[in-house]
């Protein structure tokens, strides 16, 4: 089976943004994304070209155009948000990003009716069901299919990194689950999803792996390999999918550019005839977890040697390597959030922050802990960036707030 990698520009850029439908009295998921789609759509009644469908009715996902640059990306990004937003205000609709809703139960979730969702769901069951998450997938341009796995190898060992600065998951059906990412782990348990197989380092190796999955009937098309990281055969690119829901601009911003200018880096030592830097798969699937499990508090396996650093600072050697990659990709104050998102927290923590700011025994009406977390993340979304706790409880519950409507639950106890 011969697989074509398309064509796209050395180091252009997409986004993709997937954003929960949250109601704006209850913090409670929507199934309204089809009221949102119809709204949205062009006359001809084709689909919106940035506006996309997901697996359920709660969800709408947000797609770039093909971008140069973090800034370029995220500007397509604010006007797919205010064309969403004029639909969704008026329905007392909030958007928020993060790796899985707080207290949402999946069974309570409708599944878009679609064909291929129809099919997943039959096929993977109870864990199909179960994908009530929500992610982010950025994607790099490369030049040459010959630099893609190579690439995608060395992204690997930068695994733990990229999960632990997005973690924001660590909630499930209202409990603590003690993981930073809890949709790492439940997203791995759909058939062809996961870590790639580092054993396929070749383009050769890839369409066997393909054809062999096509032939005993695991998928129909090379879309249905959901690789954490994976070639995009259709728009030439690496197609980075670790991220959970990114519950902000700012935060969405650094990690887009620390993935560009991670691609771009090692795309230039390939260029320079280095061998890119691989690491065992049983690392890569403890690292994984470790990352997922303890998120800014991991120690990664950093070398096939099994060395050992904390992630933030391994993070903070890799943020010096990048820097004058940044300069030349225009994003060098975009990465420079990175080393913010590490002093103020990831979103797990954050989340967690507001739960315990709650008390146990609230007055009659106040929010629960779960509310109170949901009613954060969506508060970081409205302002575009992440929000202490101490700030968030400056904003008395039953005020109006950034989103100018009143809501029982915005704003802390």
């Amino acid at each position: 089976m011969q697989l074509e990698f398309g064509e796209s520009a050395r180091s252009s850029l997409g986004v993709e943004w997937e954003l929960a439908l949250v109601d704006a009295d209850s913090g409670d998921l929507r199934q309204v994304a089809q009221t949102v789609l119809d709204a949205v759509a062009p006359a001809d009644g084709s689909a919106h070209p940035t506006i996309r469908q997901e697996l359920l009715l709660n969800t709408v996902e947000l797609v770039t155009g093909v971008c140069s640059d973090v800034g370029e990306a995220m500007d397509d990004l604010d006007r797919s948000v205010a064309t969403v937003r004029e639909v969704t205000d008026p329905l007392r609709v909030e958007l928020m990003s993060a790796g899985t809703h707080p207290f949402a139960h999946w069974a309570h979730q409708k599944v878009t009716n679609k064909e291929r969702y129809g099919t997943l769901i039959d096929r993977t069951q109870w864990w199909g069901r179960q994908m009530m998450i929500y992610g982010v997938h950025v994607h790099v341009g490369v030049e040459s299919r010959d630099k893609v796995l190579p690439i995608i190898g060395a992204m690997l060992t930068y695994y733990p990194h990229l999960l632990a600065l997005s973690c924001s998951s660590p909630y499930w059906n209202g409990r603590d689950t003690s993981y930073a990412s809890n949709r790492a782990l439940l997203f791995q348990q759909l058939p062809t999803a996961g870590l790639p197989f580092t054993e396929i380092d070749s383009w050769p190796k890839l369409e066997r792996y393909v054809a062999d999955l096509v032939h005993t009937g695991v998928i129909d098309s090379f879309d249905e390999v959901r690789w954490d990281i994976r070639p995009s055969l259709k728009f030439g690119t690496i197609e980075m999918r670790i991220f959970d829901g990114i519950t902000n601009r700012t935060e969405l911003a650094a990690l887009t550019a620390l993935t560009h200018c991670l691609v771009e880096w090692l795309s230039r030592r390939l260029d320079a005839g280095e061998t890119l830097p691989r690491i065992s798969p049983w690392f890569l699937q403890e690292n994984k977890w470790r990352a997922a499990r303890y998120g800014m508090e991991a120690i990664v396996i950093v070398d096939e040697a099994g060395n050992e650093e904390l992630v933030t600072d391994a993070l903070a050697r890799l943020l010096d390597q990048l820097a004058p990659v940044a300069a030349e990709l225009h994003c060098s104050a975009e990465l420079a959030g990175v080393a913010d998102l590490i002093r103020h927290g990831a979103s797990y923590q954050r989340q967690r922050r507001v739960a315990a700011s709650v008390p146990s025994q609230g007055s009659p009406g106040a929010p629960s802990a779960m509310e109170a977390v949901v009613a954060s993340v969506v508060e970081e979304f409205r302002r575009g960036r992440a929000l202490p706790v101490s700030e968030f409880e400056a904003e008395p519950a039953g005020e109006p707030g950034a989103r100018g409507q009143e809501s029982r639950w915005s704003g802390g106890s």
